[in-house]
């Protein structure tokens, strides 16, 4: 059973002043220190671990989830309980997320409302956390494309290396240009460039499993890291890829053809050594073809 509750501050007056001439001093301290706390990280999974320790005092929990959009973050051992309370958190009538307890026992009334002051100390760091967040992906993400960027596929290759080395399983890699693509920008102007640019990316995603992930490094230079891959799964994508620009009206209409090369992590592969063997792949193929066409 759910429960969905509103929680806005804007009629919340918080003085600090106020916290040291409670009568209830312990209480009071105890809230000065959740204050306190709150204001230490800017990681979400952290801000409720720090803020559950406080609420756990008050509500029978076996899990504290928060979510907004495709950002979520739970504390640590989260599980199912018997029933869930979900509380609708906003600023300033600005909509900050949903936290949701699992909660094994009822809320008294009174705990209910100690709760709902609680989440006032935590909403502003909750905010400041999210836009943190926001800012990292914009961070990460290519402006036309919203695609993944060079500086995030440095580092989801590290981790998708460290994890394939831990767990023996195989990371493929996919990289992949625009043939021609000069001649597009050159003819067309760059605004039809972009055009095709945004439509590739398109194709790309329409191309993927959901555990894939895609990058543009700039140009027209694409990535895709494959986990848990194998040559079937890559041919498969590859496949796709092709399929999905032939559907595409505009990359039909101006023509727009793609070269893709692929390959495989092995154990003595550094980050720099795997993606030059990819890349040496797509040239190997791009001159194949291009002397195919010659031959034509």
């Amino acid at each position: 059973m759910q429960t969905l509750n509103l929680v806005d501050n804007q009629a919340f007056q918080f003085n600090a002043f106020k916290v040291y001439d409670s009568p209830d001093h312990e209480k009071s301290n105890r809230k000065l220190a959740l204050m306190e706390q709150l204001q230490t990280s800017l990681e979400l999974d952290r801000l409720l671990n720090i803020f559950a320790m406080e609420a756990a005092k008050y509500v029978d929990f076996s899990g504290l989830y928060f979510k907004k959009g495709d950002i979520s973050a739970s504390i640590r051992g989260s599980r199912q309980g018997k029933n869930e309370r979900l509380f609708e958190l906003k600023l300033n009538q600005k909509f900050v997320g949903i936290l949701t307890y699992a909660i094994n026992s009822p809320i008294s009334l009174t705990n209910y409302k100690i709760l709902n002051e609680l989440h006032q100390y935590l909403i502003h760091p909750l905010n400041n956390a999210l836009q943190y967040q926001q800012a990292l992906q914009l961070a990460m993400q290519d402006g036309l494309t919203s695609l993944n960027n060079r500086r995030c596929f440095d580092e989801q290759l590290k981790r998708a290396m460290h994890n394939a080395n831990r767990q023996s399983s195989k990371v493929g890699l996919i990289v992949c240009d625009l043939d021609k693509f000069k001649l597009i920008n050159d003819s067309y102007g760059h605004n039809i460039g972009d055009e095709v640019l945004i439509q590739f990316s398109q194709a790309l995603k329409e191309s993927v499993r959901d555990s894939d992930s895609l990058f543009r490094f700039g140009g027209d230079e694409f990535s895709i890291i494959v986990e848990n891959a194998t040559f079937e799964s890559l041919i498969v994508i590859e496949q796709r890829i092709y399929s999905a620009m032939t559907r595409d009206a505009l990359l039909s209409k101006y023509q727009v053809s793609c070269s893709l090369g692929h390959t495989f992590m092995n154990r003595m592969d550094t980050q720099t050594s795997f993606f030059k063997r990819a890349d040496k792949s797509l040239y190997q193929r791009k001159i194949f073809k291009d002397r195919k066409l010659s031959l034509v």
